[in-house]
């Protein structure tokens, strides 16, 4: 991980440099499930804010899952829960108009933006969790779709002027989802982990890789090596 962390980090840090101080350099990292996104994030928002103190958010797309209540809404409302995680299981307009307003030009008078978060205890989205100030030039944005070439999904990367995409073999990605779900007790055995992790998130990720946008702009390509460093710290399959 250091080799891609250093790389990518050093890529932000240039172009910082040259963003006019009125804008936010916003970096995109996507990928599918277990493919070390938010590890990755979180560490590139770490090392930012080494050199540039103060200056780097982490802002996930977990905080856009529908909650369990509006699940309830669906046509098919069992359907939805049974496949929490899945893309039209998030608020993909929501976060497209969050990703606009962090684009827009920074004044005097631009108040923080405010995002939520998801909690993994509650099983639900907590509102206005992330503060973003007008201080937080560089935002780390992290997420599943982020880069899907989907309605609404597609029209993020060209808001992004960094954008990264991590995968890994499928067999690397189904031990690192088994050891999450066992984890976070969702599951009491390694082998209904696995389970768990081919009957959502496995296809998940196909669908991500399947329809990658990669027609606006480059997208620095990466695949996460089967080592500790690379876990899944966090699980958004619940």
């Amino acid at each position: 991980m250091d080799e891609h962390l250093a790389r990518i980090t050093s890529l932000a840090l240039s172009k910082f440099k040259e963003t006019p101080p009125d804008r936010r350099l916003l970096i995109g990292i996507s990928g599918p499930p277990g493919s070390g996104k938010t590890t990755l994030s979180t560490l590139l928002t770490t090392a930012l804010n080494q050199s540039l103190p103060s200056t780097a958010i982490f802002l996930p797309l977990d905080g856009y899952h529908f909650s369990r209540a509006h699940l309830d809404t669906f046509p098919d409302p069992s359907h939805a829960h049974k496949y929490r995680g899945s893309e039209p299981t998030f608020n993909g307009p929501a976060f497209l108009s969050l990703v606009n307003s962090l684009a827009e030009p920074i004044t005097p008078s631009t108040p923080p933006i405010y995002a939520p978060s998801f909690d993994h205890a509650l099983k639900d989205p907590v509102e206005n969790a992330i503060e973003i100030l007008p201080a937080h030039r560089i935002v780390v944005i992290e997420g599943n779709y982020i880069m899907l070439n989907k309605s609404p999904w597609h029209s993020i990367p060209p808001l992004l002027d960094i954008k990264v995409f991590i995968s890994a073999p499928e067999p690397v990605l189904r031990q690192r989802l088994a050891k999450r779900h066992l984890a976070a007790g969702l599951v009491d055995s390694m082998e209904k982990g696995e389970e768990r992790a081919d009957f959502n998130d496995i296809p998940n990720g196909r669908q991500i890789i399947e329809n990658l946008v990669l027609d606006q702009g480059n997208v620095i390509q990466i695949r996460s090596a089967d080592d500790a460093a690379w876990g899944p710290v966090s699980s958004s399959s619940t």
